[in-house]
């Protein structure tokens, strides 16, 4: 037996019905369609939902839109830490001494340098922020958003409102 002698059982294989060739026979003029109505046509429009308003009608034309539920955060390098005479550095020691807005989550990023050991509660580190905080002996630790785990009420920043 080679490859060429394989074939289906017999009956196990049905040819495909060729509708709409004619009158002649089944499937011909409505070729199984029915008659009229949305479904007798041959296409639809592309983006049609159902006389529901399409998504390209419904988001806002140009200018894209302002996602309600972004959370910005007011950043703090390094060296601005280093410059602070405190040992234990908290977001309302920061508000305190101006250099965050009283609004507003805060992120510590890596930029300079930090010589000292230095306790920091923020709400976010990045990754070279918090490895230069261990190597100086010092420990980095997230404070919990005024909004949870979830995402924040939607105009922007939870603190927005206080």
């Amino acid at each position: 037996m080679k490859v060429h002698d394989l074939a289906p059982a017999p009956g196990a294989h049905r040819s495909k019905r060729r509708v709409a060739r004619g009158v002649a026979g089944k499937g011909g003029k409505t070729a199984g369609r029915g008659t009229k109505g949305q479904k007798a046509r041959d296409t639809l429009k592309p983006g049609f939902e159902g006389g529901q308003l399409p998504l390209t009608q419904r988001i806002p034309k140009l200018r894209g839109f302002a996602n309600p539920f972004r959370i910005e955060y007011n950043v703090v390098n390094l060296d601005v830490l280093e410059g602070l005479e405190q040992t234990e550095i908290t977001v309302e020691s920061l508000k305190e001494a101006g250099i965050v807005h009283h609004k507003g989550l805060v992120k510590v990023l890596g930029g300079g340098q930090l010589s000292r050991a230095v306790s920091v509660s923020a709400h976010a580190f990045s990754r070279s922020a918090r490895e230069a905080i261990e190597a100086a002996g010092g420990t980095a630790t997230v404070a919990a958003k005024p909004f949870g785990d979830r995402r924040p009420p939607s105009r922007g920043n939870a603190l927005a409102n206080r």
